[in-house]
C-alpha cells in the first residue's frame, strides 16, 4: 500500500516519508509535469534575497569544489500517486512537478543559516516552501549479490553533511535532457515529448550516480526502481530514492571504488548487513535515513507477499 507523508524522529536524525511506493515503480509508472508555474517564488523581502548570493560567496571562497548548476525543483504537495500495488488490477503511477532552480539557490535558502526565514507559517507544503530552491535529489539502495547494502561516507569538501553516511546519489540534471532554461512550450506535444525526457532522466540519472561514485559498471546494476520521495526535516531537504541490485559478490565492490570517476566526493565505500545498515542511520543526513526508511518498507512489503503466498500454499493442500 503506498502511502504519503509519515513523519519519523529516529535516533535524532528528523525526516519526513512524503511518498511510499513499497512496490517499486518503473519508468512507465512515473511522469513529470516540468513548468515554470513549479519554480520558486522569490521571497519579498529584499535583504533575506541579496542574502542568496552573500551565502553563496562566502561558501564558494577557498572551495573550487562547489559550483553552480541547474536543478529540478520539486514543488511540495503537488504529486499525485493512482493505485497502490496491492493486489488490485489497476497498475500503480506516479506524477511528480518538478520546476527549475540552480545550486547557488539552494546553498543561498535552503542550506542557509537563514533558511527558516524563507519558510512561510502553513500546513500546505507547497505554500511553507514557495521560497526555498528546493532541488529534488536522489539516492540508491543498492543490494549486492550477497544481499550486503552499499554506503558511502562523505568527504569534507561536499557541500551537505561532509563526513555522514549516505547512500550513492546526487541530482537529476536538466542539463542532460537539453534544459538550460524555461523555454515557451509552442504546442502540446512538444510539452509531452520534454516530460517524457524529464521522467526518463529521473532513472537514469541515479544509474550515473552510481556508477561515478562506487565505480560499478551499468551492465552491473539492475533497472533502477522508484520506493519513493523522503525530506530532511533539517532545511526542508526532499529527496527522490531507488531500489538497485548489483550482479557483484561485495567483496569485489572495494576494487572496483578504487577507480571511481567521483570517488573524491567520499571516503570510504561500506557494504553492510541490515542490521548494521540500521545503526548507521543515526549518522546519516534526514534525507537519506527516510531513504532507509523507505527500504524497509518495501522488504516489509516483500515479506508479507511471501508470508500470503506461503498461506496460500497450505491452503491448497
Amino acid at each position: 500500500m503506498a502511502k504519503l507523508a509519515e513523519e519519523k524522529n529516529l535516533e535524532g536524525s528528523q525526516y519526513q516519508i512524503l511518498l511510499s511506493c513499497p512496490f517499486g515503480l518503473s519508468p512507465s509508472q512515473v511522469s513529470v509535469d516540468f513548468s515554470k508555474s513549479h519554480d520558486r517564488v522569490p521571497h519579498p523581502d529584499p535583504d533575506l534575497e541579496d542574502s542568496i548570493s552573500q551565502v553563496w560567496e562566502k561558501r564558494t571562497q577557498g572551495n573550487s569544489s562547489l559550483f553552480n548548476g541547474q536543478k529540478f525543483r520539486f514543488q511540495y504537495g503537488s504529486y499525485s500517486l493512482d493505485g497502490d500495488g496491492g493486489g488490485t488490477n489497476e497498475v500503480p503511477h506516479v506524477c511528480l512537478r518538478l520546476g527549475l532552480t540552480d545550486y547557488r539557490t539552494f546553498v543561498g535558502t535552503n542550506l542557509s543559516s537563514l533558511w527558516e526565514k524563507f519558510l512561510v507559517t502553513s500546513q500546505d507544503d507547497s505554500i511553507r516552501c514557495r521560497h526555498t530552491s528546493s532541488p529534488l535529489g536522489n539516492g540508491a539502495v543498492i543490494e549486492t549479490s550477497d544481499k550486503k547494502i552499499i554506503v558511502l561516507r562523505r568527504s569534507n569538501n561536499v557541500g551537505e553533511f561532509p563526513g555522514h553516511y549516505v547512500f550513492p546519489g546526487g541530482h537529476p540534471e536538466p542539463t542532460a535532457v537539453g534544459i538550460d532554461y524555461h523555454q515557451l512550450e509552442n504546442n502540446v506535444q512538444t510539452g509531452e515529448l520534454l516530460n517524457k525526457k524529464v521522467t526518463q532522466e529521473m532513472f537514469d540519472s541515479i544509474i550515473c550516480e552510481v556508477v561515478e561514485e562506487t565505480g560499478i559498471p551499468a551492465s552491473s546494476l539492475s533497472p533502477p526502481l522508484f520506493i519513493g520521495i523522503s525530506r530532511r526535516e533539517l532545511n526542508a531537504r526532499p529527496a527522490m530514492f531507488f531500489f538497485v541490485k548489483c550482479s557483484h559478490h561485495s567483496d569485489d565492490i572495494p576494487r572496483l571504488y578504487s577507480s571511481a570517476e567521483d570517488g573524491f566526493e567520499s571516503t570510504r565505500l561500506h557494504t553492510v548487513s541490515l542490521d548494521e545498515l540500521k545503526m548507521m542511520t543515526s549518522r546519516m543526513p534526514g534525507c537519506h535515513h527516510g531513504g532507509y526508511a523507505l527500504y524497509e518498507l518495501m522488504l516489509q512489503r516483500l515479506n508479507n507477499i511471501k508470508e500470503t503466498s506461503v498461506l496460500a500454499k497450505e491452503d491448497d493442500t
